[in-house]
């Protein structure tokens, strides 16, 4: 007991140290170069808010391009002390200290802190980033979702309905949704059912709720998507003469080529839908372990082959690689340490060098290949090593998050018998 608890005091110390130098970069104190990114939340942020407690949703800005319950977090900052910048703060700052706080749980049932360690570690590494964008909300919820699936599927399923209608990914959860008896289905009524309920008491409640779908649907290419990189390339070598733009909220690459691109991305989108569908029919071996590991391959895979990729989809995919470090018998350990090595290089694209990303440099290409290649890698060896569960031999035994599976009891020792 004392190692555990001088063990977790080390985890909350390294959680604290490394969240107040995130504060002192999103407060000022200590500058990042170059860009200023907390005028998302003093100025985008803050201006939806004001618009929001109309009543209406942001109808003029295309900026705006998520489901109506991400209005709730954008609003809830109002209804604090203090300004809006530094609620908004003190919100994400207490999403994240839970969101740890599942990750030690989840580990003491037989995982370790590994997980911990990896949240508490990365998180950091991507700078005031993290801290100025709401994700660390939503990434709460899809660990809580995760980790409640195999014991208590329909919680899990009310959760990543919550998470998906907070930015639709944390629905790729439920990937690893065990068909075994009625908890599958328990998991997707319920998540069903949540999602129509928000939808419904918004759209009776609010004016405009889903204006996102036509926003969302107009995206390109954004500079920092897996799918930018011909156009980086092509701009070194003279072979694209396109150009970068604000383009529905974000920087995207505008000229020839850039739509058969995005048409291709969402082909494989679809067709990580259609891996994910195939590995659930065939797989046999639902365990903990293949909870975690189908959550964080679905998330990768749909973040590698989005249109967009911005420096807050990796707090997904960090959130998601921890929930995996807690259970035992996961084989995404090394999947999840090559995401842990993106979240240093995302932080050196943006907000450091993002100019070079805009210039279409030769620094700014070689930090983005690296950076998407490397998710690229991850998301490939995932899908490889989720493929193969169920090959070694093993138990089909469903244990809670964090349980190892249990292993055959050794043959009885035969009574001594006294002479």
């Amino acid at each position: 007991m004392r190692n555990l608890t001088s063990g977790t005091v080390r985890v909350w110390t390294g959680w604290t140290l490394g969240r107040v130098l995130l504060v002192i970069l999103a407060l000022g104190v200590l500058r990042v170069p170059h860009t200023d990114v907390t005028s998302d939340v003093k100025v985008i942020y803050q201006g939806w808010a004001e618009v929001l407690r109309t009543g209406t949703f942001p109808l003029d800005d295309v900026t705006w391009q998520y489901p109506p319950l991400a209005g709730l977090v954008i609003l809830l900052p109002l209804w604090l002390p203090g300004s809006y910048f530094v609620a908004f703060l003190a919100l994400v700052a207490a999403c994240d200290a839970a969101a740890l706080g599942l990750l030690l749980r989840a580990g003491r049932r037989g995982g370790g802190r590994s997980g911990a360690w990896l949240w508490v570690v990365t998180v950091p590494l991507l700078g005031p980033t993290a801290y100025c964008r709401f994700d660390l909300v939503v990434t709460l919820v899809a660990i809580a979702a995760t980790l409640s699936l195999v014991s208590r599927p329909r919680l899990a399923g009310v959760l990543a309905g919550l998470g998906a209608m907070l930015k639709v990914w944390p629905v790729l959860v439920l990937a690893g949704a065990t068909p075994r008896g009625h908890a599958a289905r328990r998991a997707w009524t319920a998540c069903a059912v949540t999602c129509a309920a928000v939808c419904f008491g918004f759209a009776v409640s609010t004016h405009g709720a889903f204006s996102f779908l036509d926003f969302q649907g107009a995206r390109g290419i954004e500079v920092e998507s897996l799918g930018a990189l011909p156009f980086y390339f092509g701009s070194l070598t003279g072979l694209w003469h396109g150009r970068v733009a604000m383009h529905y909220g974000s920087l995207e690459f505008l000229g020839r080529g850039v739509q058969a691109v995005s048409h291709v991305m969402v082909g494989l989108s679809l067709l990580s839908l259609a891996f994910l569908l195939l590995w659930r029919l065939r797989n046999r071996l639902w365990t903990a372990a293949t909870v975690a590991d189908a959550a964080l391959t679905a998330v990768l895979l749909f973040t590698v082959t989005s249109r967009v990729i911005s420096p807050q989809y990796l707090i997904w995919l960090l959130g998601a690689a921890a929930v995996c470090l807690t259970v035992p018998a996961t084989r995404m350990r090394p999947v999840a340490w090559l995401v842990a090595a993106a979240a240093p290089l995302t932080f050196l694209e943006f907000p450091l060098y993002f100019g070079e990303l805009v210039r279409r440099s030769a620094l700014g290409t070689a930090l983005i290949s690296a950076r998407d290649l490397l998710l690229l890698a991850a998301a490939l060896l995932a899908c490889i090593r989720l493929w193969r569960t169920g090959a070694d031999a093993g138990t089909a035994a469903l244990t809670p998050p964090g349980v190892p599976a249990a292993s055959p009891a050794p043959p009885a020792r035969r009574r001594a018998t006294a002479r």
